[in-house]
């Protein structure tokens, strides 16, 4: 079985290739303080990130959901999600100390406190905004350690590679997308253990819910699981305030009041969780991964 960097693994030759690039630049940015990593991030974001196919992907879903932007507002905004993107990559090595009370603070603190001291389950949803590993590692210093959702890395060895660096630095369990996942995450919800989802990305075998007034193929399990559990949904987003300084705000949690008609409650649901978004997207909407292919094709 083949080796890299002392993890035995199976992979196709290119992906060694991209892991081995992915990981002198993990170490790269590991080497800089932090605030030079991030920067330097942002920086080689912005350098390549309007030069790749992606680019051009994203100026057309901003376009499809924030049509009142003209062109310039529009390439700020892009500007500014590839800043952001290159930010989150060189500070995956520096997760273990962006601490609270340090250069992340936290709005509505006691949300988590009132679900950790009831001792039942809450499931806390995010999406890909602003620096998003941060959602666990702020819930697990409130002493609230979730079970995170996530969809893998195509590539195994990058995949060992961001578990390991998440795996530092907090306590929080993270569970690959698919059919185990959903097993693992109802489970965590019947022993009282919270759950953490970025609910974000399309899912092709999904339902349809609108999102931005654009008819949207949406994951249904997170209302699937707080209608059956009955359990209180939160929203998280994490705002970055400049450099390497954020601001993570859990707001209020909500119920999904369930009426009989399984798939109706199903969708409601979906439509409450895609208005928060809706909300934080209009209001930065450079702190949004626009990439995702989120709508079909006109």
């Amino acid at each position: 079985m083949p080796k890299i960097f002392g993890i035995k693994t199976r992979a196709e030759p290119h992906e060694y290739v991209a892991a081995f690039g992915a990981r002198f630049g993990i170490a790269l940015f590991g080497c800089l303080p932090l605030d030079m990593a991030s920067a330097l991030g942002g920086w080689i974001g912005r350098k390549i990130g309007p030069r790749v196919r992606a680019h051009r992907i994203a100026a057309r879903q901003m376009q499809k959901a924030l049509p009142h932007l003209d062109e310039a507002a529009r390439e700020q905004a892009l500007l500014g999600m590839w800043d952001n993107l290159g930010r989150v990559i060189a500070e995956y090595p520096h997760l273990p100390k962006l601490r609270l009370g340090d250069r992340v603070e936290l709005v509505g603190a006691e949300h988590i406190d009132t679900v950790r001291e009831s001792g039942k389950a809450a499931i806390f949803f995010s999406a890909h905004y602003g620096n998003w590993e941060l959602i666990g590692l702020t819930s697990t210093q409130c002493g609230l350690p979730l079970t995170l959702v996530y969809r893998a890395a195509n590539n195994p060895l990058t995949e060992e590679l961001l578990q390991n660096l998440r795996a530092r630095a907090s306590d929080a369990r993270h569970v690959p997308k698919g059919v185990r996942a959903a097993r693992a995450l109802l489970q965590a919800l019947m022993n009282n253990e919270s759950l953490g989802m970025l609910v974000d990305q399309k899912l092709n075998s999904g339902i349809s819910v609108p999102f931005f007034g654009l008819p949207a193929m949406t994951a249904p399990a997170i209302a699937e699981l707080a209608l059956r559990q009955r359990c209180p949904v939160l929203g998280a987003r994490v705002e970055r305030l400049g450099g390497a300084r954020f601001r993570v705000t859990v707001e209020p949690p909500f119920f999904l009041e369930p009426s009989g008609e399984r798939e109706a409650d199903v969708v409601a649901g979906l439509a409450k969780v895609h208005a928060t978004l809706e909300r934080w997207i209009r209001e930065r909407p450079d702190h949004w991964f626009w990439v995702h292919k989120r709508w079909p094709k006109e």
